[in-house]
C-alpha cells in the first residue's frame, strides 16, 4: 500500500452537496469501479456528496478500496471525511498519512473538532502535527486541548462573532460577514466590554432589522444566558434542550468570554452521553467496540460480572434457607426465576426512566417524591396484573387457590419493591455524587434478584404456616 502522494486533486470544485442512500447495490458498483481504476468517474461521484456519505461508504469498504477513494478527496473534504469515519478506518487511513498532510486536513477543520482530532492521535504524532500547523492554529488547539473533553472548555468552539457595545449595526454586519468568508456559521453576535467581559448578544435577526446607524447597546439582549468552561458537557445539553438554542457563549471564572457552543457539538453529546448510560447499566463501555481489544474488554466487564456473582450468591444463601419449604411445596421452586426475573426487570425498566430524566434535567434529585410516586403508581398496575396472572396459573398448576395466592402475592410485591429500589437508588447515587448509570446496572439487577426471592420464600412460608 504505497503511501498518500502529497499533491493529488482529481477532484473537481464542489458546487453542491447532494446526499444519498448507501446500501449494497452502491457499494458494489463503487467496489467495481475501483477495481477498474477508474478515477475520474469515482472523482465525479464523489464531488457532490455529503462528507457523511462518503465516510458511510469508506466505513464499508476494504483498506485498498478505502485508500484509493480517499486519495481523491481534495483536503477540506477529506478531512471532513476523517472525522466522519469509524475509529478503526480513520485509524488506518492515519496510519499512512504524512503528518504534513495530517496538519493539512486539521487546518480545515474547526477549532473544536480540530482538538478532538489531534487528541486522538498518538503523542509523537499530535505533537508533530502540531508544530506543522501555522502559529495560531496551533495555539488555538492547545488551548482546548487543556480542557476536560467532557467539559463546556473541551466542546467549545473558538471561532465566533464579538463586538463592543459601542459599535454599530453596520460594523457588526461587517464582522458577520469576515466570519462568513472564512467559513464559520454565525448563529448570534457576542457583545463584550474593554475587558472582553460577556454583556450582551444580538441576533442575526436584529442586525437585518435595525439601521445601520443603531448602535449594539441599544438593541443588544443583556444578562445572556452563558456557561462557564468547568460546566459539564451534560449540564449544557439540559440548557439547550431547555431553552431551544442553536449557541451558547462560553465564559471563564472571570466572566470573560472565551469561546462557544453549537447545536451540532451538543447533538454528539447527546448521543454520547446516551451510549455512556447505556452501556454503564449494564456493566459495559460505550466505545468498547470500538477501541478495545477482546481481552480488555473481559477485563473491563469482569469486576462487574464477579461483583454480580457475589450479590447473587446470596440468593444461594437465602434458597438454602428455606430449604424446608421448598421441600414441602417442590413447585415452589419453579416460580422462583420467573418472579426474579419480573421483578429485576421491572427494576430496571424504572432504573432507565429514572437515568434519562435525570439526564434530560426532567427529574431533579431534590424533588424526589414525584418519579417516585409515578413509579408507585406504575408497578402498582403492572405487579397486580402480572400477580393475577401468575396466580391464576399457580392455582390450576398445583391445582389449589392456597398456591395461586402464594405466588402472586409474592409477584406483586416483589415488582412494586423492584420499581422503588429501581426509581430511588439512582436519586441517591446523584446527589451523593455517583453516576447513576452505573448503580442502575448489575449491582442493582442482582439485588433485586436476592429480595424477589426472598419475598417469595418469606411469604410462602408465612401462608404455609397459616394455612397449615
Amino acid at each position: 500500500m504505497q503511501p498518500i502522494p502529497k499533491n493529488i486533486n482529481l477532484q473537481p470544485e464542489r458546487k453542491s452537496i447532494k446526499t444519498i442512500e448507501v446500501d449494497e447495490e452502491l457499494l458494489d458498483d463503487i467496489r467495481q469501479l475501483v477495481a477498474d481504476q477508474a478515477q475520474t468517474l469515482l472523482s465525479n461521484i464523489v464531488t457532490d456528496l455529503h462528507a457523511a456519505d462518503i465516510a458511510e461508504i469508506l466505513n464499508h469498504l476494504s483498506d485498498d478500496e478505502r485508500l484509493f477513494i480517499f486519495l481523491l478527496l481534495v483536503p477540506e473534504v477529506a478531512a471532513t471525511v476523517l472525522l466522519e469515519l469509524d475509529h478503526d478506518a480513520r485509524h488506518q487511513l492515519l496510519e499512512i498519512t504524512p503528518s504534513d498532510k495530517i496538519s493539512e486536513f486539521v487546518s480545515f477543520l474547526p477549532s473544536d473538532d480540530a482538538a478532538d482530532f489531534v487528541a486522538e492521535l498518538p503523542p509523537p504524532l499530535a505533537e508533530k502535527v502540531l508544530r506543522a500547523l501555522p502559529q495560531k492554529e496551533a495555539g488555538d488547539v492547545q488551548h482546548l486541548l487543556k480542557y476536560d473533553e467532557d467539559t463546556a472548555g473541551g466542546i467549545m468552539d473558538l471561532d465566533f462573532v464579538a463586538v463592543k457595545s459601542l459599535n454599530s449595526v453596520e460594523e457588526a454586519t461587517q464582522e458577520v460577514r469576515s466570519a462568513a468568508q472564512n467559513g464559520i456559521s454565525v448563529y448570534r453576535v457576542f457583545v463584550v466590554d474593554d475587558e472582553r467581559k460577556l454583556s450582551g448578544v444580538i441576533s442575526i435577526a436584529d442586525l437585518v432589522l435595525n439601521p445601520l446607524t443603531s448602535i449594539i447597546s441599544t438593541i443588544m439582549e443583556k444578562q445572556p444566558k452563558s456557561v462557564e468552561t468547568d460546566m459539564d458537557q451534560e449540564e449544557v445539553a439540559t440548557l439547550f434542550r431547555k431553552y431551544d438554542l442553536l449557541d451558547l457563549p462560553v465564559i471563564d471564572k472571570n466572566g470573560i468570554l472565551v469561546g462557544r457552543i453549537t447545536i451540532d457539538d451538543i447533538v454528539d453529546v447527546m448521543e454520547e452521553e446516551h451510549s455512556e448510560d447505556v452501556a454503564r447499566m449494564v456493566g459495559s463501555d460505550a466505545e468498547e467496540l470500538e477501541k478495545k481489544s477482546p481481552s480488555r474488554i473481559a477485563f473491563m466487564r469482569l469486576p462487574w460480572v464477579l461483583t454480580t456473582l457475589v450479590i447473587e450468591f446470596g440468593a444461594g444463601v437465602v434458597i438454602h434457607f428455606f430449604d424446608k419449604t421448598l421441600s414441602q411445596v417442590i413447585l415452589l421452586a419453579s416460580f422462583m426465576p420467573i418472579i426474579s426475573a419480573i421483578s429485576g426487570n421491572t427494576g430496571l425498566q424504572s432504573a432507565a426512566i429514572i437515568v434519562r430524566a435525570m439526564a434530560t434535567g426532567h427529574v431533579l434529585p431534590d424533588q424526589w417524591w414525584a418519579p417516585v410516586w409515578r413509579q408507585l403508581q406504575t408497578t402498582l398496575i403492572i405487579g397486580a396484573v402480572c400477580g393475577m396472572l401468575i396466580g391464576f396459573v399457580g392455582s390450576v398448576w398445583q391445582g389449589t387457590w392456597e398456591f395461586g395466592l402464594i405466588v402472586g402475592f409474592s409477584m406483586f410485591i416483589s415488582i412494586n419493591i423492584s420499581g422503588f429500589i429501581g426509581t430511588v437508588v439512582p436519586i441517591i447515587s446523584k446527589r451523593l455524587g455517583f453516576d447513576p448509570a452505573i448503580t442502575a446496572g448489575p449491582f442493582e439487577t442482582a439485588f433485586q434478584d436476592v429480595i424477589g426471592i426472598t419475598i417469595f420464600l418469606g411469604l410462602a412460608t408465612l401462608l404455609l404456616h397459616w394455612i397449615v
